[in-house]
């Protein structure tokens, strides 16, 4: 039985798969940088025709609540909670949008599962 030369494993194209890697790299580190940047970011929501005012970062930490005194009613605490619940609401959906904005620049736009 004659022994034939090995030929070495290695996939074709391999420098293109590192280049790929490095772009990935590149882009990971870039989506980072830019994630932090956006925790640091405030965004604002109100509700009740501006009744109620909330600011939250781009982490979705709370920052601050403004409610006009005009509608604290002490008969009505429900609609009042309804209204902060709203702004809160709006407020972390806007900082979700503000994120995935800012990620489809660095990604050109490709959804990577498990990003946000």
């Amino acid at each position: 039985m004659s022994k034939g030369r090995r030929m070495p494993m290695g996939m074709p194209g391999g420098g293109n798969m590192n280049n790929m890697m490095k772009q990935v790299q590149k882009m990971q580190k870039q989506m980072e940088e830019m994630q932090k940047e956006l925790e640091q970011k405030e965004v604002e929501a109100t509700s009740g025709g501006g009744a109620v005012m909330v600011k939250v970062t781009g982490k979705k930490d709370l920052l601050e609540v403004k409610i006009d005194p005009e509608v604290v009613d002490k008969d009505d605490v429900e609609m009042l909670e309804d209204m902060i619940v709203a702004a809160v609401n709006e407020a972390f959906r806007k900082a979700d949008e503000m994120m995935e904005s800012e990620m489809k620049k660095v990604t050109g736009g490709v959804n990577i599962p498990g990003l946000f």
